[in-house]
């Protein structure tokens, strides 16, 4: 694998730890018990897309990253202080996951043709998942996203 692959999966990864940080975060805050198994569940789906890449980027010999960007840290800081309603909570969360969507597939051209794109592909339907319920919650609360 191309450092230069391994360091575009690596973005993604680290992206990914973010959001499901934001996700067990937002569990814990929201007052919905049923809003709160949601974001459980998809914290959990998030947790497979990483140790996936992860294991992927070892079986090339790589080196996958473990925690999340020095930036990704300031701004789930950011996030995780603000108070939030649960439809707040929603919204946010949505945006973040539409975000790591369209990394994934910006990723996927970059790297063309290879394993890589292979496993990153595989991802996109639990990354679609993810963001239908989301979208769902969303369009539920009246937010376009």
């Amino acid at each position: 694998m191309s450092f230069a692959i391994q360091h575009l999966c690596n973005g993604l990864i680290r992206r990914s730890i973010e959001l499901r940080a934001l996700y067990r975060h937002a569990a814990m805050r929201v007052s919905e018990p049923g809003l709160r198994t949601v974001l459980d569940e998809e914290a959990q789906s998030l947790t497979l897309v990483i140790a996936e890449l992860q294991a992927q980027i070892r079986n090339h010999e790589g080196t996958p990253a473990t925690r999340r960007r020095m930036v990704g840290a300031v701004r789930f800081g950011f996030d995780a202080l603000m108070p939030r309603t649960d439809d707040a909570w929603i919204r946010l969360l949505a945006r973040h996951e539409q975000s790591l969507l369209r990394s994934f597939e910006r990723v996927i051209a970059r790297v063309g043709p290879s394993d890589m794109s292979a496993e990153l592909h595989r991802q996109l339907p639990r990354l679609h998942s993810i963001d239908l319920d989301m979208h769902s919650l969303a369009k539920a609360i009246g937010f376009g996203h």
